[in-house]
């Protein structure tokens, strides 16, 4: 089987986005206080940290493995969404001094709907299937 360009820019795509999303983990698991109070700012602490965590960690799982890396990015533009409009809604795209959050999550935003173009055969293939069942 040859590898074209496409190949390559899906794996770079699926694998800076899941380094990013499995770095955070520490921050959260950890209780660290700068996680902490943004959760808390979010009035979401410790359920919503834990649970995004939790999320984050699948994602970024799935992620690494292309089989399954369109659900991965999937799972991740949905958190990554929803981590973006938090900052731009709530607590603003600079949080404590730092805006390395806001764009830690466009990142990860941008790669997982990256690999989801370039998997949209292989994504309506497996549409398809499970309509079928």
């Amino acid at each position: 089987m040859t590898k074209n360009a496409n190949y390559y820019i899906e794996r770079v795509l699926a694998i800076l986005a899941a380094v990013i999303l499995l770095y955070t983990l520490y921050f959260k698991f950890s209780g660290h206080p700068s996680s902490v109070a943004l959760f808390t700012e979010l009035g979401v602490e410790p359920w919503g940290r834990i649970g995004t965590g939790i999320l984050e960690f699948i994602a970024g799982g799935l992620l690494l493995f292309r089989n399954v890396s369109f659900h991965g990015a999937l799972l991740g533009l949905g958190i990554m969404a929803g981590a973006v409009l938090s900052h731009l809604a709530i607590i603003g795209i600079e949080f404590q001094g730092d805006y390395q959050l806001f764009v830690m999550a466009c990142i990860v935003l941008a790669c997982c709907a990256g690999v989801l173009v370039l998997r949209k055969e292989e994504i309506q293939t497996f549409i398809a299937e499970v309509k079928n069942q």
